[in-house]
């Protein structure tokens, strides 16, 4: 199934894709799907016949989760992206977070903060949890991800270095394009370990382009090392990290300064096209 929160009348909707409709499911937004414990089963059993339905052409869409009770990003997850940045590979993942209020939908402007002179890309495939867990481990870990999305994680890369912790560079408010869905992972190649093209283009230009199977910790990895830490709820997002190709690590570096439009892919999932523009001071 491919699942989604669409934007509609001042409200949201949880919907479901079917060809060129958007099932309503009968709940306000994908969070509170993924709280019920058959979610699935609730979702698959709506029939266009029996239920409101919006066109797929013109759809709005928020945010995939709005409000997930946490965004939990990985640093240097891809070997080319770690290459290029001069590290060593990691022996456990690279943690930092992101708050809901820098989340915004798959076709929302990317708000560039005036305070940075760095603004960067980062296509990534992320984690959307469906089921509560703590210390997760194999099958339990699998069955944890309702599915997949994608997620660009701009960050402002002279406040990520202001200090070895790079939170500061990464929360920045209405700065994190995420959706336009959660695909189930029944409809990817490899399933919980999807094997998929990534790329960003920035004005057309390609910046990014690599394989999920590149990935260092891949997402059930990923699900088994962050519940160990913390319970992760059902909407709760894990950004898998990035690949090689982001402005910072350019010769010369180069950066977002805003107008430009940024084009997030993930082959079987979906694309987000977002404009970058300048926030205006209150």
């Amino acid at each position: 199934m491919k699942l989604a929160t669409l934007r509609t009348g001042g409200t949201t909707r949880a919907v479901r894709l079917d060809g060129d409709v958007l099932v309503d499911l009968g709940v306000p937004d994908l969070g509170t799907l993924l709280e019920q414990d058959d979610w699935a089963a609730r979702a698959a059993a709506v029939t266009a016949d029996g239920a409101t339905t919006y066109p797929v052409d013109g759809a709005d869409f928020a945010p995939v989760v709005p409000a997930p009770s946490k965004v939990v990003c990985v640093g240097l997850n891809y070997r080319n992206h770690i290459q290029e940045m001069g590290r060593d590979l990691p022996e456990h993942p690279t943690l930092f977070a992101k708050f809901a209020d820098s989340l915004i939908g798959p076709g929302d402007d990317i708000v560039r903060p005036e305070e940075t002179d760095a603004f960067d890309w980062e296509v990534e495939l992320a984690v959307v949890v469906g089921e509560r867990v703590r210390r997760a481990r194999g099958e339990e870990a699998e069955r944890a991800i309702a599915g997949f999305t994608v997620l660009n994680d701009i960050t402002c890369r002279d406040w990520q270095f202001r200090t070895r912790e790079w939170l500061q560079g990464k929360m920045w408010d209405s700065t994190t394009p995420v959706g336009p869905c959660l695909v189930t992972p029944d409809e990817l190649p490899g399933g919980v370990r999807p094997a998929l093209d990534v790329k960003l283009t920035v004005d057309g230009e390609v910046m990014q382009s690599d394989t999920t199977g590149d990935l260092l910790f891949d997402p059930v990895d990923l699900v088994e090392y962050v519940s160990t830490i913390v319970r992760l709820n059902p909407g709760d997002i894990i950004a898998t990290g990035t690949p090689g190709g982001v402005g910072h690590a350019r010769k010369p570096a180069r950066y977002l300064l805003g107008g430009e439009t940024v084009v997030t892919e993930i082959e079987g999932i979906g694309r987000l096209e977002n404009r970058v523009v300048e926030e205006k001071s209150a």
